[in-house]
C-alpha cells in the first residue's frame, strides 16, 4: 500500500517460521461446575511454535529443529493429569511447556466442545514469548 507506515516494531522483529500441532484431543478434568470436577473432558488443542528453522530447512537434522513428537508427548503428559478450573489456565500451563522446547513463541487454543448449550465449543487462545 502507497504511503503505508509502520511502527518500529515490525522493523525490528523478524519474521519467524511457525511449526504446528492441529487438533490434538485429549480428555482431562477442566471446569467448575461439581461434575466437571469428577467426569473427564474431551478437549481440542492447537498450538503453534514460532522459530527460526533456517538451519533445520538445510541441515535436515532433527537436532536444528523442534521435536514436535517430543513436545506433543509432554503436552499429553501435563494435560491429562491435570485439574484446573479453567481453561485458560490450562492454555498458561501448556504454553510453558512448549516454550521449554525452545520456540521464540507459542500460541495455543483450546476448543471445550459442548461448553455451552447450543454452541459447538468454547475457546480460548493466548501467546506468549520465552524471556530472554
Amino acid at each position: 500500500m502507497v504511503g503505508a507506515t509502520c511502527s518500529g516494531a515490525c522493523m525490528t522483529e523478524p519474521r519467524l517460521d511457525r511449526i504446528y500441532i492441529r487438533d490434538l484431543t485429549v480428555e482431562c478434568i477442566v471446569g467448575v461446575n461439581p461434575e466437571e470436577r469428577i467426569q473427564k473432558q474431551l478437549i481440542v488443542i492447537n498450538i503453534v511454535m514460532h522459530a527460526d528453522l533456517t538451519r533445520a530447512g538445510r541441515s535436515d537434522a532433527l537436532a536444528d529443529t523442534i521435536d514436535y513428537k517430543s513436545v506433543k508427548l509432554a503436552v499429553l503428559r501435563e494435560v491429562e493429569q491435570s485439574q484446573f478450573q479453567l481453561i485458560e489456565r490450562l492454555a498458561e500451563r501448556i504454553a510453558e511447556v512448549v516454550l521449554g522446547f525452545g520456540p521464540a513463541r507459542v500460541d495455543v487454543s483450546i476448543d471445550k466442545p459442548g461448553a455451552l448449550r447450543y454452541a459447538r465449543s468454547v475457546a480460548v487462545e493466548i501467546s506468549r514469548a520465552r524471556r530472554s
